[in-house]
């Protein structure tokens, strides 16, 4: 008995998949979707997300852009360049520096930037220092989130970065 049950289940179910046209499902062929490459920072090997507020990105002498998590990151690769090319992580030397406005957003040439060191934000990879135009902005934003000191960009240097990373 239950054979038959089964076999009459088989056959309505097959019945019921038959091809029609209405249930005939598209013929052409299908085309692969290339994966589009994770953009990773080159010194933390982290995904790179767009809507960060911590997004840093240099322009290299070959013309190509590299992306960043952090300033912390952006910084560890400029001070120690060489050791990112010998292992082929940037394909050039880094021509200009570029960071982004906390606050507002706004991309701004490193060099003219100020810092925050010491705020309560913590960055994509921990402790970091936090991007301003100015260091008005550095004010306000120091009322928001606190802050121990306001750095130029002359000011930061590798043992900076090796303290932030510990």
């Amino acid at each position: 008995m239950h054979k038959i049950f089964w076999m009459a289940i088989g056959l309505a179910g097959t019945i019921l998949l038959a091809e029609t046209p209405a249930t005939t499902p598209f013929k052409a062929p299908l085309k692969q979707a290339k994966a589009q490459p994770v953009l990773t920072d080159p010194a933390y090997n982290l995904p790179i997300k767009k809507s960060s507020k911590f997004l840093c990105e240099a322009t290299l002498k070959n013309g190509h852009t590299v992306y960043f998590v952090s300033v912390k990151s952006l910084m560890m690769v400029y001070l120690h360049q060489d050791y990112f090319l010998k292992r082929a992580l940037i394909e050039d030397a880094l021509k200009t520096l570029y960071v982004h406005d906390y606050l507002s957003g706004k991309k701004v040439d490193a060099h003219k930037a100020v810092y925050v060191f010491g705020s309560r934000l913590i960055g994509p990879h921990g402790d970091d220092l936090i991007p301003l135009s100015s260091p008005e902005r550095a004010k306000l934003f120091e009322l928001k989130y606190g802050g121990h000191k306001v750095l130029s960009f002359d000011r930061i240097d590798q043992g900076l970065i090796r303290y932030l990373d510990m």
